[in-house]
């Protein structure tokens, strides 16, 4: 058989000479998506020139550098997300991406902000998980007047829809969470909740969410004022165990922010783990093991994936649109998981 020529490869490509020539040798514009038909093409049928056009096909890509501020490095779950948003990058063929992810020990707003600004002085568009905040949102607005989108990840910054959002629908988890309760208590009793802090609309729709459900559907439950982990395992681990001695009686504790893993603790050491039903956030090795032992009843959680995705996805088509895009929200589905099916 004879070698494949740059007539075969326009032909099983369906461009015409002068474009594969341009493709091969680099010479003129081609667009995105016709240097990508001649790559496959030549993949097909064979051609000799494969490593070369993979080279200008590389080359052509745009390249974007995205910023992104997490929370604690000592928390999985941000650990996790970090490591989806780099097995997402990689996914993304058109353009190449950089990312640059800082995680945040001090999670005050003042320091939110300044990371948020600071990184934007590198990168092309910012992500940001933060707590509202009248600096953080004047740093949103800061950004935007300078051409760089910001992306409000797992919590809305405002409840406006200015800012674009990739996350769940909280107030239907609340709900979701609420029925679990209902369900799976032997009879109706107190149930205690754990925020991190008021400030995340995330956790603020969840409380919110979870509390409408009983008013409708089982108003014989008693659910305790909300107490504040400030999203510190230590913090929630001594509210866990205030709760478990102020109220004996306890039925489940629904921890609606951070600190699951220390009401898990809590649990444990007072010998009521199976006997409390404990519901709660985002599959990690901790939650993993407590739906293992019967410690915790119910996790909801992120899809990781998706939302890195999503939020990479919305980037790139946010910055070619140049503003005129108008708002990027996406919200996701959310995973529910038993020891049944992890």
């Amino acid at each position: 058989m004879t070698r494949p020529t740059i007539r075969d490869l326009a032909e099983a490509a369906g461009v015409s000479i002068a474009t594969a020539n341009r493709v091969i040798g680099g010479g003129g514009s081609v667009k995105q998506s016709t240097m990508q038909r001649v790559k496959d093409a030549a993949q097909a049928i064979g051609f000799y020139g494969l490593g070369t056009i993979d080279s200008r096909l590389a080359a052509s890509r745009p390249k974007y550098r995205f910023g992104f501020v997490l929370h604690q490095p000592t928390r999985q779950f941000y650990l996790n997300l970090a490591q989806a948003l780099r097995l997402a990058s990689e996914r993304i063929s058109d353009c190449a991406i950089d990312l640059k992810i800082e995680f945040l020990d001090d999670l005050s707003p003042q320091i939110t902000a300044s990371r948020m600004l600071a990184l934007a002085e590198s990168c092309d568009a910012i992500g940001v998980v933060a707590a509202v905040h009248p600096l953080v949102v004047e740093a949103v607005e800061t950004l935007q007047l300078k051409g760089k989108p910001v992306f409000a990840l797992i919590s809305q910054i405002t409840p406006t829809g200015q800012v674009h959002f990739v996350g769940l629908d909280n107030w239907k988890v609340g709900r979701t969470a609420a029925w679990m309760f209902e369900h799976v208590c032997d009879q109706p009793g107190k149930l205690g909740i754990l925020v991190g802090n008021p400030r995340y609309r995330c956790q603020e729709m969840n409380e919110s969410g979870f509390r409408s459900y009983f008013r409708e559907h089982a108003p014989d439950f008693t659910i305790l004022e909300p107490r504040s982990t400030f999203e510190s395992k230590a913090v929630a681990e001594e509210m866990s165990e205030n709760l478990l001695k102020e109220h004996p009686d306890l039925k489940g504790l629904y921890v609606a922010g951070g600190g699951i893993s220390g009401a898990i603790a809590a649990l444990r050491e007072a010998g009521k783990a199976g006997k409390v039903v404990l519901v709660g956030y985002e599959l990690m090795d901790v939650t993993k093991q407590a739906l293992l032992d019967g410690t915790m009843t119910f996790a909801i959680s992120h899809p990781l994936n998706r939302l890195a995705d999503e939020t990479l996805t919305g980037m790139v088509r946010s910055l070619k649109a140049k503003g005129g895009g108008g708002n990027f929200t996406s919200v996701l589905p959310f995973e529910i998981y038993t020891r049944e099916n992890i």
